[in-house]
This record gives C-alpha cells, structure tokens and sequence, in this order.
C-alpha cells in the first residue's frame, strides 16, 4: 500500500497538487498543462508495455523496486527543476513508476495472501493513493509558495524509503498459478457420463467398502453382456461405462483471445473511461479551485487533504463488492465520480460544492482503482498478474488522452465546460457493466 501511496499520490498526482506554483515559476498555459500532465502518463503507459511479460518471469519484486527508484529519481528532478525541461522529464519518470509499481501487486496478492482474503487484500492495496494525498495535502499546505522544492524533495525521501522495505519483503522468481488437482483417468476407469467423470480409483475405494478389493477375491464373472453392450470391468460399480483413455486438457486460449472476450472488453472500457475522467480532475481540480478561490487561499491543499481523507474509505472496496456485488458498486462509484466532476465545473467558487466535490471523488476513485483490480482478478483468475496489467494499461490510454484533450477543450471554451464535458463521460461508464454477480460474488467469498 506504501508503494502505491508513493508512486502515486506523490509521483503521479502531485502534479495537480502543485500546478498553481508550476504555472506561476515556470510560465505555463492552460494547454501546455494539459500536455505536460499527458507526457506524465505516457512514462506510465510505456512501462505497462513491459510489464505483463516481466512480471511472469522475474516476480513482483524487481519491478515494484524499479517503479520505487523511479519515483525517487523523477521527484528528486522536479523539486531541482530548474525549468519547464527538466520539470517535464522529471515528472515523466515519476509517472513510468506507477506502471511498474501497481500491476505486479496483483501477482504478490496471488503468491502471498490466502485465497479468502484476496479480493479485500486487492481493493486495500489499491487504495494506497488515498493515504499518498492524504500525506502530500499538509505537506504542500506546510510549504506554500516557493516552499513547493521542499515538498517534492521529501516526496523523493519517502518514495525512497518505501522502495527498500518492499524490496525486503517481495517475492521474486517465476510464478506458477495454483490450478486444482483434476486426476486424470486412466484407461479403465469409469465414467457415469457427461455429468460426472471418476477415476478408477473412487470405483475401487468404494469397492473396498462393500468388501470387493483389497485380500477379497473378486466377485464371479458376471453373464456375458450383449454384443452391442460395453463388458463390465472388475472393481467398477455396477451401471458404469469403460472410459477409454482421454487426451491431453485442452490449452489455455491465446492471451489476445482472452483480451477479446466480451467480459474483458467491457472491463477494458471501463479502465479507459475511468483514466480518462480521473486525470483531467487530478490535473485540474486543484487549478479550478484556486482560480475561483486565489492562488494563496489555503482551500486548494485543504480540499486535496480532504480528499486524501474520504479516499481512505476505499479500504472497504472488497467488503462492498463482496456484500453488494461488482455490478452495484461500480454503479455508485461511477456515479458519484461524474456527480464531483460535474461539481467543480459548476461552482468552483462555492465551498460547499468544493467540499462536496472532495469528499465524492476520494473514496470513489480509490474505489474505483480496487473495483478495477477486484474485477480484472475475476476475468482473468489464471493469469492475474497479465490481465491486471492490461487493464492498467487501458487505464493508462485514458490517462494519456485526458489532460491533453481537456487542456485543448479549456483553452478553446474553458476550463468550467471541459469539466462539466468530462462529467458527462461517466454517463457511458455507467453503460458498460460488470457481468452479473453470479459468476463473480461467490468467489469472493470463497474460503
């Protein structure tokens, strides 16, 4: 949960958490905000591109620990950044981290946490952002102003610190996924038809019950069966047929069939539209508030440590979907994400709406990163760690398309309408649904 608080509550968003201070040292437009926090998530993205394949064969903990370097790194440049150059190549890197940090988690939870307690595990874990900027809100609130180099330079301590305790806890090394024991049966074992396969073993178990194996001798031969009747066998319970010997199970689809089934489509979807929404608000939620309230006004930090606050609600993520299902849980979040985007679009200037706004977004969008893991480790049971990070990295192309196209929509019409624009996308979100609960809640609450 640390690493994810670093790499991105401070590597990732902290961006918007101090863009007044940015634009107002660095001379920066709204667009090229825009474009600078798309080149973030770009760093992410291409991460995502290694990752699936690397986490399979190096484990969790090479990549968790080069996303923790990489936070360390890219905020040490931002808080040394002596213009726009190296605040965009600092803050680039910082965003690589996130790609690397959060997908090879779902791998560590498959290795390291009980079966019964995963889904829960998966949704704490994800809500790490939420106690990143709960942290990085007083951090800011403490060095306002020029003090803003500080912050990032204890952004880099802690990403640091955070980066060598979880390489001391990590797993590494390939991972195979548990997949139960189906015995394979033998020529001459029994087969009660489509319904229910045996071994001979069962057959010659319940045999030894009746007294039939083992020192006994076998029953008498029984009359011989009809022609077009298959010949019983000894130690097989009567009524059962011969079951020739099988082939090998089947394989495993391809990944880039996996990818297009339907439920992995909609989860896709899903991803994309929430990165999208989500960094345009934590790129320009901060920038909207302080221009309605001033850029000195302390309710800038104050509604992003609020926010930081609420979001550690999102812990409960797998409580809520194992008791209400993914399908009513992703309803209210995406709900309640569009209603706080919506908000500061319009009334930025408005208190109430400000807070209101804060307390919405926080522990939806920590939900909604838990709801993605919880559901991506449903569509994809036998290889977390890859359909993890596919999802991630549909969530990183919405993150990518975000800011850019909603810094080129604010300077055309302004920020309020390329708001209150994106709002409206969480309308399509609603659209795209989980598969029904019944395939999903019971192995949540599998023991």
């Amino acid at each position: 949960m640390a690493a994810i608080g670093v790499t991105y509550g401070f590597a990732r968003y902290g961006y918007g958490l101090c863009l007044p201070e940015f634009r107002r040292e660095f001379g920066l437009s709204v667009s090229r905000v825009g474009l600078i926090g798309s080149a973030s998530y770009l760093g992410c993205l291409a991460a995502l591109l290694l990752v699936g394949g690397l986490v399979a064969r190096f484990g969790p903990r090479p990549l968790v620990v080069t996303g923790g370097l990489a936070a360390t790194l890219g905020t040490g440049m931002v808080a040394l950044a002596p213009g726009p150059g190296t605040l965009t190549a600092g803050l680039v890197l910082a965003g690589r981290s996130s790609g690397f940090a959060w997908a090879p988690y779902s791998d560590a939870v498959d290795r390291m946490v009980p079966r019964r307690l995963r889904e829960r595990v998966t949704g704490a874990i994800a809500t790490g952002t939420a106690f990143g900027v709960l942290v990085a809100g007083p951090l800011t609130l403490a060095t306002r102003g020029a003090g803003w180099r500080y912050a990032w330079l204890t952004f880099a301590a802690l990403s640091l610190l955070t980066t060598l305790a979880n390489a001391c806890v990590l797993p590494s090394g390939p991972h195979v996924p548990h997949v139960p024991h189906v015995p394979h049966v033998p020529h001459g074992g029994v087969d009660r038809g489509p319904t229910s396969l045996r071994p001979l073993a069962r057959a010659e178990t319940e045999a030894h019950a009746a007294g039939r194996t083992g020192s006994q001798p076998p029953s008498p031969a029984p009359a011989p069966a009809p022609a077009s009747a298959p010949a019983p066998t000894h130690g097989a319970e009567p009524g059962l047929r011969v079951r020739a010997p099988t082939s090998a199970p089947a394989q495993p689809r391809p990944l880039l069939l996996q990818f297009a089934r339907r439920a992995a489509v909609t989860l896709f979807a899903t991803a994309l539209l929430y990165g999208l929404v989500g960094a345009v608000y934590w790129a320009f939620a901060v920038e909207a508030v302080a221009s309605a309230a001033g850029a000195e006004s302390v309710l800038t930090p104050l509604f992003w440590t609020l926010m930081g606050l609420a979001g550690t609600a999102g812990v409960l993520t797998g409580h809520a979907i194992g008791r209400f299902g993914l399908r009513r849980v992703h309803a209210g979040l995406f709900a309640g994400i569009g209603a706080a985007v919506a908000l500061l679009g319009l009334a930025p200037g408005s208190l109430p709406a400000v807070l209101v706004s804060a307390v919405l977004y926080g522990p939806c969008f920590m939900a909604g990163s838990g709801l993605l893991a919880v559901w991506s480790h449903q569509v994809f049971p036998e290889q977390p760690a890859t359909g993890f990070s596919g999802t991630v990295f549909f969530l990183g192309l919405g993150t990518l398309a975000g800011p850019a196209v909603a810094g080129a929509v604010a300077a055309a019409w302004g920020l309020r309408f390329a708001l209150v624009a994106t709002a409206a996308l969480c309308a399509l979100a609603l659209a795209m649904r989980p598969d029904p609960v019944r395939a999903l809640r019971p192995a949540l609450k599998q023991p």
